[in-house]
């Protein structure tokens, strides 16, 4: 029987889920699990440069793997063909992917799925299996959307009441008092079960402001290319809603510490490409050296001119760069850079 009365609980939210015609699931991960159970996946083609979590996902389902390298503009560098029942798994990297590159990849190799992650606001390629999560975009504990048409599976929906605290807690008060909450809930998402989006998160997703979101990370972003630019090593288009400003520098590493020390956290992108690649190989400097940095909703233009002064500071002590005035640029506190 409904209950009647007592205290009030979270409002019910009326907006619209902005991947509302795709499958919402409970995370990336289990997207990917989804797909192997629905198309009796055996072997998968992933890149050298990729998150922990795909390797485990493939392993739980005994699904075998091979892998290929990327170049410096993120794109896959395939050698060979397609083995029988492989498939191939391609990341689209900080939103870097267009469509007509992912439709090619189709047309050429059939059996592709595109991990857009990076990339929520990118429309998804009819007729290829594409993966989105929401925790690198919003502040919900979990949450993917699958467009495939793979047959259904019935799942259980999942539950999220208890994992917001860490949400709860940096809202109000610091990252640092809350970052072990944060630890706490990607350790446990590693042994979710496959489950639908919990009821919680689907509501606070259509609680959102999808395009003025996407035009603040898109502005953040822009407005860090026009003075990053000239010193990046990888070259970059401008993704609509974008998920972090991905800035590939020398010295990398210690410019990475040296913001922490200032309060700008960066993270590492991921830390377990290391343990598969040499030292002299891109990925494993990618990994080092690549520093993804923050132009999300939560900050405006002074927030990127901090950033920018403070880069400015650093990139001259560890990368023997040159700061020069440049007039023209107020709104950047007058800093440009260049070798």
């Amino acid at each position: 029987m409904k209950e009647i009365g007592g205290y009030i609980e979270l409002d019910t939210y009326t907006g619209r889920e902005y991947h509302e015609g795709a499958l919402a699931l409970n995370s990336g991960r289990n997207a990917l699990i989804y797909l192997i159970r629905a198309k009796q996946m055996k072997k998968l083609y992933l890149p050298y440069y990729c998150c922990s979590s795909i390797f485990d996902s493939c392993k739980k389902e005994s699904v075998d793997i091979s892998y290929y390298p990327i170049d410096k503009s993120l794109r896959p560098i395939l050698q060979k063909e397609l083995e029988k029942d492989q498939w191939l798994y391609i990341i689209n990297y900080y939103g870097q992917l267009s469509n007509q590159e992912i439709a090619d990849y189709k047309e050429q190799y059939q059996r592709v799925i595109v991990d857009s992650a990076q990339a929520f606001y990118q429309p998804f390629v009819p007729g290829v299996d594409t993966i989105y999560t929401c925790r690198k975009f919003f502040g919900v504990a979990d949450g993917a959307y699958l467009y495939t048409d793979a047959e259904e599976i019935s799942l259980e929906r999942g539950c999220s009441y208890d994992k917001m605290l860490f949400l709860h807690g940096r809202y109000e008060k610091t990252a640092n008092e809350f970052y072990g909450g944060y630890v706490e809930n990607n350790r446990r998402m590693q042994t979710e079960p496959l489950q639908l989006m919990s009821k919680l998160t689907q509501n606070l997703l259509r609680g959102l402001d999808y395009d003025r979101i996407a035009e603040v990370r898109e502005n953040n972003f822009r407005y860090l290319h026009h003075v990053l630019e000239k010193i990046n090593e990888i070259n970059v288009i401008i993704p609509y809603g974008a998920f972090a400003y991905p800035l590939y520098v020398k010295n990398g590493k210690l410019i990475r510490e040296a913001l922490r020390k200032k309060r700008i956290y960066i993270p590492v992108l991921w830390p377990n490409v290391r343990n598969m690649c040499k030292k002299s190989e891109f990925e494993y400097d990618l990994t080092w050296n690549l520093l993804p940095l923050p132009v999300d909703q939560r900050y405006d233009r002074s927030d990127m001119d901090v950033i920018l002064t403070t880069l400015g500071e650093l990139l001259i002590e560890n990368c023997g760069m040159e700061v020069r005035k440049n007039e023209k640029n107020v709104n950047a506190r007058n800093e440009l850079w260049k070798y």
